[in-house]
Order: structure tokens, then C-alpha cells, then sequence
């Protein structure tokens, strides 16, 4: 070993590229597509700044007061303007933005837009699409990574919530290339199996890379045709995707998604409870009505003296045979009263009467035609005279005219 040589502990030479980093890169602007966009508490804002090439680490500290950072996000488009130093705890270099321009929308942004618009141009977004999720599903599945925090959290809380719900989980990628084909073929396969009667499909949060799986046209078609109901729950609450467009229900997060799925066994027993005392309620209300309406029957004048009841029916039917008995007298004797009378009209009326008076009445003898006028005789004609109590047959010798 040469003793020559120079040797650094870490801390020298990172300083070392510290400053000349610093002092060659003091003033520059860079541009490009905002990702993994973080905000913690102390208010300042640390994201990467990438190309479709390469990507560096930007943080923008609390005291550089910029009002378009507050509206800033993933996706988006920018030029920052800032210096390049090195962090030295990890040995990162990353620049130091001091002003900010936004550019346009990033590449993905623009890709998530427009797929957006066109699935929403086609239906996949409307409601009357959406299917109803199940109150108390028997197996839920669920479609993440076997190893991340959203599926330990989502089977702590339906453990918590309903022990012995069965799940199935179907283990995919969630992130990277593959990443959407495997989500899609597995929303199928579940349909195939139907045994789940809800389906929730996410991951943690990310940066919008991270994401970006969910985004994919093939998912959101796999998910939209799914006859299982599907919750969307990727990322945190400030992150949409795709997916959340297309699902019969969006969660904030898969946490959320989990206490939305299932309620708590205590919560389900405290509604049947409750249900159970409105119904003995209503029926005790129900039985002391009933009671009370045999009360007042049992109580009632008929039951505790029936035979006057039945006398006073006796009663009523010879009353009313008496009434029928009298209306009967009372027609029959009218309707005599009226045959009497058209009777005695019929008299009066009658032809027999007039000849009795000395009228007559003279028929042609063999067409019984009665003769109106002298034009109908002719000599030697035979003649019918009708009298009160005869007929007087004779022959016309000879007519005068009057």
C-alpha cells in the first residue's frame, strides 16, 4: 500500500463534491415531470423532477414562500429554478428550488386525461352502471400484493370487524411492467370463480408511477365488466385513478375500504338488537289492542243476556211479517181498485152499449167489410146488420142517396 496515497473518510469527499456541485451549479433551471410529490408537516416539499431518460431530487424548504407550490402535483410540468447541492447524510445531490414555473401537464398526467375523457365518453363513469355492494358479504377477495402494508392492514381491520368472514386474495403486482395485466386477469378469474361476493382491488400510496398500474385501459375495462361489485381503494385520499372511475365504489385508501365493506359484528348486533325490541314492541302493542277488543266483546250486553237478544229478534221478524203482510194488503187491494176502474172504462167504451141505444151496424155478409159509405152497395148485394142482441141478414133491392 502506497503511503502516498490519499485517502478520504466519506464525510471529506462528500463535502468535497458538495462544493464543487455547489459552486458550479449555484443558478440553474431545470425542466421536467413532477413525481412522488410529498408534503409532510414541517411544510416544506420534497419531490423528484424526471424525464423519460433520468430523474434528480428536488426539495423546496418552507421559507422559499411560493404560492403556485401549494398547487402543484404529480404529473405535473415544470421549470425550477434553484441550485444543486448534496444532501450530506445520505450523499444525495439534489437541487434547491427557489422559484417555480409550471411548463404544461406531464406525459403521464396527459395520458391519464385523455383516458379519462374517453371512457367517460363511452358510459364507463355513469351511475346507473354502479352495482349495490353487499351489506355483510360472506368471502370478500381481494386483489394487491401478498407482501405490501394495504393488505396486512385491510385483513387487521376484517379481522377486527368480523372474524370469521373468508377472504381470498389473489396476489398480483401492483406496480411496474405486467403490473396492469396481472390486476385485469385477476378481476377475471374471480368472476369465473364466483365465490366472491365483493371484490376490492388497490395498494398503498405512491408517487404516480407507482400508481400508474391502476390507470391502464385494461384494468378499467376488466373492472367495469366485473358482474361482482369492485371497490377501488389505491393510494391515499388525495389520489384518483382510473380505476376509482370505473369501480361500483371508491375508498380513500384500502383501510377504508376494508371498514366499508364490512361493518362491525357489535354494530350488526346492536341493529338486530334494536330491530328485536321495535318488533316485541309493536307486538305487545298489537296483543293489548287484541286483549282489549276481547274485553270490551266479553263485556258486551248480547254475551251476558243472549236470551233477550234472541227474543228481541223474534220480535223484529213478527214485526216485520206484520209490515210485509200489510204492504201485500195494500197492493192487492189497489191493483182490484184499478181493474175495477178499467173495467168500468171498457163498458163505456164498449160498441154493444151504442147499439143498445138503436145504433147498427152493417158488414158486407161475405167480406165482413164494414159498409161506410152507400158507394160500397150494389144490387142484390148480401148485407150483415148487426143489432144490440141479433143480426139481421137482407139483400139491397135499392140504394138512395141522402
Amino acid at each position: 500500500m502506497n503511503d502516498d496515497k490519499k485517502i478520504f473518510k466519506v464525510i471529506e469527499l462528500t463535502r468535497l463534491i458538495k462544493a464543487s456541485l455547489e459552486s458550479q451549479f449555484y443558478d440553474v433551471w431545470i425542466e421536467g415531470e413532477i413525481s412522488n410529490l410529498k408534503r409532510p408537516k414541517s411544510g416544506h416539499m420534497y419531490l423528484t423532477l424526471k424525464d423519460e431518460f433520468s430523474q434528480i431530487q428536488a426539495v423546496r424548504f418552507r421559507s422559499n414562500n411560493d404560492p403556485l407550490c401549494e398547487k402543484l402535483k404529480d404529473g405535473d410540468k415544470v421549470k425550477v429554478f434553484g441550485s444543486v447541492g448534496v444532501y450530506e447524510r445520505s450523499g444525495q445531490y439534489q437541487i434547491y428550488i427557489k422559484k417555480v414555473e409550471k411548463v404544461g401537464i406531464g406525459d403521464l398526467q396527459k395520458r391519464f386525461e385523455e383516458l379519462k375523457e374517453k371512457l367517460k365518453k363511452e358510459g364507463l363513469f355513469e351511475n346507473k352502471y354502479k352495482k349495490a355492494i353487499p351489506v355483510l358479504p360472506r368471502t370478500i377477495g381481494i386483489i394487491t400484493s401478498p407482501t405490501g402494508a394495504a393488505i396486512k392492514d385491510m385483513l387487521n381491520v376484517l379481522d377486527r370487524r368480523f372474524s370469521n368472514v373468508h377472504v381470498i386474495l389473489f396476489p398480483v403486482k401492483v406496480q411496474g411492467v405486467g403490473a396492469a395485466a396481472e390486476i385485469a386477469s385477476a378481476l377475471d378469474a374471480l368472476n369465473r370463480m364466483k365465490e366472491a361476493d365483493v371484490i376490492i382491488i388497490g395498494r398503498g400510496g405512491g408517487s404516480l408511477e407507482d400508481l400508474w398500474a391502476f390507470n391502464e385501459e385494461i384494468v378499467a375495462r376488466a373492472v367495469f365488466r366485473s358482474v361482482i361489485p369492485v371497490i377501488s381503494a389505491v393510494g391515499h385520499e388525495i389520489d384518483y385513478t382510473i380505476s376509482d372511475f370505473t369501480s361500483d365504489l371508491r375508498a380513500e385508501t384500502p383501510t377504508a375500504a376494508a371498514e366499508l365493506v364490512l361493518k362491525r359484528k357489535q354494530d350488526l348486533f346492536d341493529i338486530i338488537n334494536r330491530n328485536k325490541e321495535k318488533l316485541i314492541q309493536s307486538l305487545t302493542f298489537k296483543v293489548s289492542g287484541f286483549r282489549a277488543r276481547v274485553e270490551r266483546c266479553r263485556d258486551h250486553y248480547a254475551l251476558k243476556t243472549p236470551e233477550h237478544m234472541i227474543s228481541q229478534f223474534r220480535q223484529n221478524v213478527d214485526d216485520m211479517e206484520w209490515k210485509i203482510k200489510s204492504i201485500i194488503e195494500r197492493i192487492v187491494s189497489r191493483c182490484k181498485n184499478n181493474i175495477i176502474k178499467e173495467k168500468e172504462k171498457l163498458k163505456t167504451l164498449s160498441p154493444l152499449n151504442i147499439l143498445k141505444r138503436g145504433y147498427s151496424i152493417t158488414q158486407d155478409f161475405n167480406t165482413k167489410n164494414i159498409i161506410k159509405d152507400v158507394k160500397l152497395l150494389k144490387k142484390n148485394m148480401l148485407l150483415a146488420t148487426k143489432i144490440y142482441n141479433g143480426v139481421v141478414v137482407s139483400t139491397v133491392e135499392e140504394v138512395e142517396r141522402i
